[in-house]
């Protein structure tokens, strides 16, 4: 199929591109250029959890609680009270409240009214509550509008400090439009940089980036779509810029590397596009497939941020291969030969043997000591692994912005003055109670350890309703406060719901206990049987998940003693705490299927080494010194994206590059160059084995499918640059069609011999 899609490429090698590029640019126009104003900043709350529940029953009731929307913080160590003072501050709240009366809903102020509960008792420090009238994502947009008048704020001999829920939403909102205007900027220009060194030239260089920004519009486009029919987290934004840039520049890496490869054979142009997509084509769109796969795990998970970051990302991964399977052929087709055009460093045209490059070297090493590097590698990567028991799990708050930023600045001081006005409050919904039962359940509040001040009504009691509200002690003591709340008594026909953003945390996390072991399972169920397709075994698919697992474990526990335990915290600009918990599903869910992606791509190689007639080590040393290169490339690549993205002011943000960056720089060393040799070195012909409607299934559909190139046994590289136009005696072949190359005499001969050993290994299989 993919052998003769490749043809189909080359002979409308000119409509495709364009075809592709038109339908693209077409779905930005009509739909990505509207995605701003799609996202939403919610989307972390399970619908179906009690938290939820309550949180509706209170904003039918009551409206929606805009109490912490906006804080303006008021500090002058002269004093709060001077008149000049309160006089200035009431008159510009005032004018605040008169110029946006479509935005501004109430103000409660200590300068309106002195109310002692809204000053310190140094009587230094005072704050003005600002309640927006806007619901859902109508409530950023009324903080933007009146945030340039809060910021003109200038009191005299005082500082004007903007904190509150919807100022703190703002901040990273901010902070993650920035992080994706970085790595479109400073990423983009730094791969190129790095493909213009692998290949060479500016032709080459440029066709995985084609592929990247194509991909980006048109993934970014299906998510305003998306957006149209339900809810889409703002962050799912970065993360889909994150995935789709790297992982297509890497696709696109892949095919450029086979395209050239085949060319150095001297095959026509023709065939070199139809082998290339027939192998590294197929590659790629199976190891997307894995990818989706192990993104569509999060599905199983409530939570709308979730669900939207899973479709988000599946739709920019499969783009990827789509486009480059589908785009970079026909741009194969075009180019030929003069896709090494503009060539900026010289490199050597002489061949390499493969024996004599160090990505032979290295896997040639492991598998002489293989049994020490397997103890050795597998003890490493459970040490690493070590430092998860001390994961803890909250809420995204302010801590996710740096300490240096302002917002955060104000929040946390306006939170260590006032902590009973903190914007995080547990609450206690009671509904159906008669004065009695709701004193009764008033009073056994009171015995609830863990609460900043006793829980009070936030409202007069409405409609049987009655919402009682506190702020912890302790932010880390959330769930503790949240089982005490569950476990108090409740007369018969009063029902009671614990609500607040400890409660939406502990439900989070009551969440992943229940459903991540279901989605490890699917994860590996369904990647065991894709790479079992593809492989034609059931051991090397086994093999795979095992790494996986300890590469993840690995990740996760460098993660857990830096973004936790604080190792490194001061240098890297951010403040250690609880781990969202979607977050941490969501890091396993991205690792486990950019591991699987690298293992496609090595392993692929060995399995086409192996169906060319080659040994078990010599299959693993030539697929190793085939993809080596590229492998550390693609990895190399997708660190940079990562590292864009690791410069960012969003803690949640700086985990998922940092775990990126340390997977893929683990995964492209030790895993693929050590590891996997020595392991597979151990099983030797068992690697191989599957059972026969497996071996039936793989030669249908995975890698036993392909039209087989030629079988290689001394196969020469070239530092991925191919040779100059084969010839001889000062003739080229161009110039005299009835010469043979040079390159298909040896082919040729190669092939004899390669069908003779594969002759006598299956003589002596016979035998035993």
């Amino acid at each position: 199929m993919f052998y003769k899609w490749g043809r189909f490429a080359f002979r409308h090698r000119r409509i495709i591109p364009l075809v592709v590029i038109v339908l693209i640019l077409a779905m930005q126009v009509l739909f990505g250029s509207k995605l701003g104003e799609r996202l939403s900043q919610e989307g972390w709350e399970d619908p179906g959890a009690d938290s939820t529940t309550a949180a509706a029953i209170e904003q039918e009731t009551f409206g929606r609680d805009n109490s912490g929307d906006v804080i303006m913080l008021v500090s002058s160590p002269e004093g709060i009270d001077r008149q000049e003072l309160l006089d200035e501050a009431n008159a510009q709240l005032s004018s605040l409240r008169d110029q946006f009366p479509n935005e501004v809903a109430h103000v409660t102020s200590y300068f309106e009214r002195p109310n002692p509960q809204l000053v310190n008792a140094e009587h230094t420090k005072a704050f003005a509550a600002i309640g927006l009238k806007g619901d859902g994502e109508q409530t950023l947009k009324d903080f933007r509008t009146i945030k340039p008048a809060l910021e003109a704020m200038e009191l005299p001999g005082a500082t004007v400090q903007v904190a509150g829920a919807t100022a703190v939403a703002d901040a990273l909102d901010e902070g993650m439009a920035a992080d994706i205007a970085r790595a479109e900027k400073i990423g983009l220009v730094f791969v190129a940089v790095i493909l213009l060194f692998v290949f060479g030239g500016v032709v080459a260089a440029a066709m995985p980036l084609i592929v990247g920004i194509l991909s980006i519009i048109g993934s970014l486009s299906l998510l305003s779509v998306l957006a149209q029919y339900q809810q889409v987290n703002i962050f799912s934004q970065s993360i889909i810029t994150l995935l789709g840039l790297g992982l297509a520049i890497d696709y696109g890496l892949f095919m450029v590397s086979r395209f050239r490869e085949e060319l150095d054979r001297g095959a026509d142009v023709e065939e070199a596009v139809a082998v290339t997509t027939n192998t590294a084509g197929k590659t790629v769109f199976f190891s997307a497939l894995m990818v989706g796969v192990a993104l569509s795990g999060l599905l199983m998970f409530p939570q709308a941020f979730l669900k939207s970051v899973a479709y988000g990302a599946m739709s920019a991964v499969l783009l990827a291969a789509v486009i480059s399977v589908a785009v970079l052929p026909a741009l194969f087709g075009m180019l030929g030969p003069k896709i090494d055009m503009w060539s900026v460093r010289k490199a050597s045209r002489r061949a390499r043997r493969l024996q004599d490059t160090v990505w032979y070297k290295i896997p040639a090493w492991a598998m002489r000591h293989a049994k020490a590097v397997v103890v050795g590698c597998a003890a490493l990567l459970l040490l690493l692994t070590v430092p998860i028991v001390g994961i803890t799990f909250g809420g995204i708050n302010e801590t996710y912005l740096p300490p240096s930023q302002a917002t955060r600045q104000a929040q946390d001081e306006f939170n260590e003055e006032f902590p009973a006005f903190r914007t995080d409050p547990v609450k206690l919904v009671v509904t159906g109670a008669d004065n009695q039962q709701l004193v009764d359940i008033v009073m056994e509040t009171r015995q609830v350890e863990g609460l900043a001040v006793p829980l009070k009504p936030a409202h007069a009691t409405q409609d049987g309703t009655t919402v009682l509200s506190a702020p912890l002690a302790d932010r880390a003591g959330g769930a503790d406060v949240v089982k005490q709340l569950r476990n108090i008594d409740t007369p018969e026909g009063v029902e009671t719901y614990v609500a607040g953003t400890p409660a939406m945390e502990t439900e989070s996390i009551e969440a992943l206990l229940k459903r991540l072991p279901w989605m490890a399972l699917y994860m590996v169920i369904a990647t065991f049987l894709l790479m079992a397709l593809v492989f034609g075994s059931v051991i090397l698919p086994a093999k795979a998940v095992i790494m996986n697992v300890l590469g993840i474990g690995a990740t996760l526990g460098f993660l857990t003693a830096v973004f936790v335990d604080g190792l490194g915290a001061g240098a890297l600009n951010f403040t250690p705490g609880p781990l969202m918990s979607p977050i941490l599903v969501l890091i396993i869910s991205i690792l486990y299927g950019l591991s699987t992606d690298y293992e496609v791509f090595l392993v692929s190689r060995m399995v086409e080494a192996r169906q060319d007639g080659e040994s078990t080590d010599e299959a693993i040393k030539r697929g190793t010194a085939h993809t080596g290169g590229i492998i550390t490339a693609a990895a190399l690549i997708m660190i940079v994206v990562a590292a864009a993205f690791a410069l960012s002011e969003i803690v949640m943000m700086k985990y998922i590059a940092y775990g990126m960056i340390f997977s893929l720089a683990l995964d492209a060393t030790l895993i693929r160059l050590l590891f996997v040799p020595a392991v597979m070195h151990l099983l030797r012909e068992d690697s191989w084995w599957a059972p026969r409607w497996v071996k039936r299934l793989a030669g249908a559909f995975g890698e036993g499918s392909s039209l087989s190139t030629p079988p290689r046994t001394d196969t020469p590289i070239s530092d991925m640059v191919p040779d100059t136009q084969p010839g001889r005696a000062g003739v080229s072949v161009s110039e005299d069609a009835s010469l043979v190359p040079f390159t298909q005499l040896m082919r040729d001969l190669e092939e004899r011999r390669a069908r003779q050993a594969l002759e006598q290994l299956k003589k002596k299989e016979l035998e035993r």
